[in-house]
C-alpha cells in the first residue's frame, strides 16, 4: 500500500509541476490542459494536484511507520 501512495504522489507531483510549467510557458505538456472541463483553471487544478501530492506523501510516510511498530 505504501508503493501505490508513492506511485500516485509522484504522478500527481509530475503532473502539477508540468500543469505549472504549461501555464507559465505555454509548451503542450501535462494531463491537465487536455482535460475540458479545467478551461481557465489549469494554474489551480495543478496547484491542487501539488497539494495532493504532499498528502499522498504524508500518508505513504505514516503508513510506512505503522508498520514497523
Amino acid at each position: 500500500m505504501k508503493r501505490l501512495l508513492e506511485l500516485l504522489g509522484l504522478l500527481a507531483l509530475t503532473q502539477g509541476v508540468l500543469g505549472l510549467a504549461h501555464a507559465f510557458t505555454g509548451r503542450p505538456v501535462g494531463v491537465v490542459r487536455r482535460l475540458g472541463f479545467l478551461d481557465g483553471y489549469e494554474v489551480c487544478a495543478s496547484v491542487a494536484l501539488l497539494v495532493a501530492a504532499g498528502a499522498l506523501f504524508a500518508a505513504a510516510e505514516s503508513r510506512g511507520r505503522q508498520g514497523r511498530r
